[in-house]
């Protein structure tokens, strides 16, 4: 099963009860449609204090052999020449019980899809971060963390840039003993939801999955008899229900 496989990060740090910024970013996967350059993701904070948040990029490049690795974006001082993803702004304050917004644009071509991991790490701001703080306020802050237990939890996304001519070619192999579901666009197609259950037992099941089909890659599975399998086929904002029997 060719998928891709996006290991969500999470990480933590302790300060030392159960006070401070408590994020959350949402979906963790989001797609840039061909028509569109910006994104807007929502950031809210559940937590007690002040979240500041940085939110980093990397772009999810292939091998030959399609494993996946995150490689730095390449820094341009001409913004005309940008090929990437960036956010606006990348820096976040987003206040106790509150939100804030950051947007993210995509510059350079888009033949080709292309993949990228954004991180938003919630930090104690110093000085070379750039948050818009007095010194009076980050040292008032980080005496407010010290005071309890705090633990600052960041997440990572998966952003979705589809070509400018998007085009969807889905092909579905129905065997006797095994489905296939071939990706033969040019953009990630989603089997969401998927249920592997005892044929009239629909509590009866395997965890639920969701994933991602690239281009060029194909979603598989054995037909088991006595079992059912169904799912939603998304191609962009199109949806089927599909059920398949073993």
């Amino acid at each position: 099963m060719k998928v891709l496989a996006a290991i969500l990060g999470v990480w933590m740090v302790s300060f030392g009860v159960q006070a401070g910024p408590n994020i959350n970013v949402g979906v963790v996967y989001d797609y840039l449609d061909g028509s569109k350059s910006s994104y807007l993701k929502r950031i809210f904070n559940g937590g007690t204090s002040t979240a500041f948040v940085k939110v980093e990029i990397l772009e999810i490049v292939y091998d030959a052999s399609g494993v996946p690795q995150e490689v730095p974006l390449q820094s341009q001082a001409d913004a005309t020449a940008r090929d990437g993803l960036m956010a606006s702004p990348a820096r976040l304050i987003v206040p106790a019980n509150g939100m804030q917004g950051t947007r993210l644009l995509y510059m350079g071509e888009r033949a080709s899809e292309r993949y990228f991991r954004v991180r938003y790490i919630p930090v104690v701001p110093e000085k070379e971060d750039a948050f818009a703080v007095s010194d009076e306020e980050r040292e008032e802050y980080q005496k407010t963390l010290q005071a309890g237990v705090s633990v600052l939890a960041g997440y990572g996304t998966v952003f979705f840039v589809r070509p400018k001519d998007t085009r969807y070619d889905t092909r579905i192999d129905d065997g006797a003993g095994r489905y296939e579901l071939r990706n033969n666009g040019n953009s990630v197609i989603v089997v969401d939801e998927f249920k592997n259950c005892v044929a009239g037992k629909p509590t009866d099941c395997q965890p639920t999955t969701k994933n991602h089909v690239l281009p060029g890659r194909a979603f598989t599975f054995t037909k088991d008899a006595g079992r059912q399998y169904t799912f939603k086929l998304q191609e962009g904002d199109n949806q089927k229900n599909l059920e398949v029997k073993g």
